[in-house]
């Protein structure tokens, strides 16, 4: 397994799958559920894309003109496009903005699973989303993550 973060430039391998990891970040205030997610996925040949950035600087403004913002939100958009599975934690200390945009983005592409525990403040207009277009939705982490391997490993 490798991962891989924004700003890093990669190529994914002829038959490398891939796993990004959507989800709360709240500018790195959120917890860090995607270690812990990656660490379930150590023992597999896959590239984890994690846009959680080692180097963010909240001060970067929220503009297209801001060359290291853009360089990060393009680096996210890029990385969901080339996912074989979209991995959605809405963590319910956090807002999650992004990850609803996101999920708006790809919940019709069929390779996203998301998990939305109690207490997440939008989490009824989660449930809709994804009852409609038939994602897999969990309000658990457990179950969530042994999805996401299953997934990953072509098991779904």
């Amino acid at each position: 397994m490798r991962v891989l973060k924004p700003p890093t430039t990669y190529e994914l391998g002829p038959d490398e799958r891939s796993v990004f990891l959507a989800g709360s970040i709240d500018m790195g205030e959120a917890a860090d559920w995607q270690a812990e997610l990656t660490r379930a996925l150590a023992d597999t040949p896959h590239a984890v894309l994690n846009p959680r950035r080692d180097d963010w600087d909240a001060s970067w403004r929220q503009s297209i003109h801001d060359a290291k913002f853009k360089e990060q939100v393009e680096w996210e958009l890029g990385s969901l496009e080339r996912a074989d599975v979209i991995a959605m934690w809405f963590a319910p200390t956090s807002a999650a903005p992004i990850t609803l945009l996101e999920l708006g983005l790809h919940a019709r592409f069929g390779h996203v699973i998301v998990g939305c525990p109690d207490g997440y403040w939008r989490k009824g207009n989660v449930e809709v989303v994804c009852a409609r277009f038939g994602i897999p939705l969990f309000a658990e982490w457990e179950p969530f993550v042994a999805a996401v391997v299953a997934a990953a490993a072509g098991r779904s």
